[in-house]
């Protein structure tokens, strides 16, 4: 017992030598919020009876315009939810943000039987969305949206019809630059006027 506690003392050693070399990323990463969506238990069948497991849903974000999900099984609630939060990292998608506040446009996304629509809202709505998707606008970073869940209540299935909404959000500046044309010729001079503010 006091071979294997020496050893993790080590281990832990050179895994803090080690991350001196990476402190930006380890940092980042540290400003990650986690929101775990939800757990059931599985079971799968197997010669001689069940084998239960434990599946996690976990969606990951910055707080800043970047947000993942991700899902995990295993034996133990634990491992679960590691799994489920490394696959989220590594989903990780921007969105654009206007005012770093709310949504540029309304957007609607669907998956399965799961249909969404988002709609961007005015300062000081707040986040007027139920279960899975008030989760991945805390963990985004939006302040003020409206949104409305049509069909399933599946938290699987929501998310990835709010993922699919989000994917189809684009700023002015992204249209104006495909376009070939101003900000201020896709928005009205006041608006654009704000968007160069917020991009300053």
């Amino acid at each position: 017992m006091a071979r294997n506690e020496r050893d993790g003392g080590n281990s832990g050693g050179r895994e803090r030598g080690g991350d001196r070399d990476r402190t930006p990323r380890d940092r980042e990463e540290s400003e990650l919020v986690e929101k775990l969506v939800g757990i059931n238990r599985v079971a799968k069948v197997v010669k001689g009876g069940r084998r239960f497991g434990f599946a996690a849903l976990v969606v990951v974000g910055d707080a800043k315009g970047r947000v993942g999900v991700g899902s995990g099984k295993a034996r133990e609630v634990p491992e679960a939810i590691r799994k489920a939060t490394d696959q989220a990292k590594r989903s990780m998608i921007r969105v654009p943000l206007r005012e770093g506040r709310t949504l540029h446009h309304d957007v609607h996304g669907h998956f399965g039987a799961g249909k969404v629509v988002l709609r961007t809202a005015d300062a000081g709505t707040g986040i007027i969305a139920g279960g899975p998707m008030r989760a991945i606008f805390e963990a985004l970073g939006v302040q003020d949206v409206v949104t409305k869940s049509v069909g399933t209540s599946n938290p699987h299935n929501m998310i990835k019809a709010t993922f699919d909404a989000l994917s189809q959000c684009v700023s002015p500046r992204a249209v104006a630059a495909r376009r070939g044309r101003r900000v201020s010729d896709i928005l009205g001079r006041r608006e654009a006027g704000a968007e160069a503010k917020e991009s300053a």
